[in-house]
């Protein structure tokens, strides 16, 4: 039962919620549940943001784990003592496919399309960390592969669900500070500098390394990479754009409607062929509503566009220290913000200001939105149509930093173009066995 409308007709209207106004719906259910049974959930990842997310659907059937190392396993194991427990993802959905309603992917980067997509394939919906994919390729591809199947599916950008994210864009979308030609994000936080060193280290018994591994190259265990570090790695992680940006970069994308940018241009150190830098800095370039360009910014690892950083805030100090933000600038004000913070500047200006009337319903939960649209059919505002192209924006920006030049982005034929080097990474090749359905 698909259910589609458009944010223009919403705007119009001011019919429905605003979930379904901005994103794709999801079919029913295969089995018409009630919205008062449980899903049968099966989990792969269940230690650190595993852990964390099975918690969150702890008032669910959970009845599968999976996880490449035995300690984690054999931990979760002792709380969901009724879930059957697994080594191998692959070997998990195929021997609980007739079992389970649904799917969690907690793992690293690297393995987040490869088990998304089989368990999208078997018709399960999916519940996928962020960011959902490791290369631009397999965000269109497990969108694709996601509205085919008519599942519910959600990523985990959890603030998304938060109460000023939502204010925020009724902001922006009423007209507050006019039209938005401008948008800066940026974070503090660096994932950098991984190195394939020698690492002469055993690997540990209760690590499966070769499963972990999954569709990245064979290579010895090293206690650089795994278990806290692979983030830092191209081959496993995506730096700080993969660990931070999906959030950040979410709010002005739902914000101000994005799809795709034209093109995109990236510095910061030295690129290195094994892991990410210590900072860097991204412009994109998005198509306008008034036929202009949108510029949209990205830094990280403490660096700053001189807008960020000659830009002060209430306290009269530079926003470049507020640890992670969002500065709009349209041609009527600015609008700065985070996670919990919506600030309209300059404040003199808007100091008699009324708030627009909320017309974006507060969340009842991020998981609780998945599990209600696995179980109703209802929407969910992450879900892989629009996390998809989320993802597809954030990851392009690693591929015009890693071909050291500015790329011009045919989002139709997923064409990069103006710089030899980036094609390449937009795709990736895979270990038998460990390919990305669709791709």
């Amino acid at each position: 039962m698909s259910r589609s409308l458009n944010r223009r007709q919403f705007l119009r209207t001011g019919a429905a919620s605003v979930a379904s106004a901005i994103y794709v719906g999801h079919a029913v259910a295969q089995e018409s549940n009630s919205p008062n049974e449980k899903l049968n959930i099966a989990c792969i990842g269940v230690a650190n943001k595993g852990r964390h997310n099975i918690d969150e659907l702890a008032g669910q059937n959970i009845v599968a784990l999976c996880d490449v190392d035995e300690r984690h396993l054999n931990q979760a194991g002792e709380r969901w003592k009724d879930a059957r427990k697994h080594r191998d993802y692959r070997k998990m959905l195929e021997a609980e496919v007739n079992k389970i309603d649904a799917v969690v992917v907690s793992t690293s980067d690297h393995t987040h399309a490869p088990a998304t997509s089989v368990a999208l394939d078997l018709g399960k919906h999916v519940y996928c960390e962020k960011p959902l994919t490791h290369t631009v390729a397999e965000a269109r591809a497990i969108a694709k592969l996601a509205k085919k199947k008519g599942v519910a599916t959600q990523m985990g950008t959890q603030v998304h669900a938060s109460n000023n994210y939502r204010r925020v864009v009724e902001l922006v979308q009423s007209g507050a500070i006019g039209n938005v030609s401008e948008v800066h994000s940026w974070c503090n936080k660096g994932w950098s500098n991984g190195r394939f060193d020698a690492c002469n280290v055993p690997v540990p018994s209760h690590l499966d390394w070769d499963l972990w591994l999954g569709p990245a190259k064979e290579r010895p265990y090293c206690n650089k990479i795994h278990p806290g570090d692979w983030r830092r790695f191209w081959e496993f992680g995506s730096g700080t754009f993969g660990d931070m940006a999906c959030h950040v970069m979410d709010l002005p994308f739902w914000a101000l409607n994005l799809t795709h940018p034209v093109s995109v241009a990236c510095e910061g150190p030295e690129v290195h062929p094994d892991g990410a830098p210590s900072w860097c800095k991204a412009s994109y370039e998005f198509p306008a509503a008034n036929g202009s360009k949108l510029l949209f910014t990205w830094s990280d690892g403490g660096e700053h566009f001189d807008i960020v950083k000659k830009t002060n805030g209430p306290d009269g100090k530079s926003l470049g220290n507020w640890g992670l933000g969002v500065l709009f600038i349209g041609d009527k004000g600015m609008l700065v913000a985070d996670y919990g913070r919506a600030i309209l500047m300059p404040q003199e200006q808007y100091k008699d200001f009324k708030a627009p009337e909320q017309t974006i319903p507060n969340s009842i939960g991020h998981w609780n939105e998945w599990v209600k649209a696995c179980k109703t059919g209802s929407p969910t505002t992450c879900n892989f149509d629009y996390s998809g192209r989320l993802t597809e924006t954030v990851l392009l920006g690693i591929v015009a930093f890693r071909s050291g030049g500015k790329v011009a982005w045919d989002a139709e034929k997923l064409m990069a173009s103006g710089n030899d080097k980036a094609q390449q990474y937009v795709s990736k090749e895979y270990r038998k066995g460990f390919e990305v359905v669709g791709l």
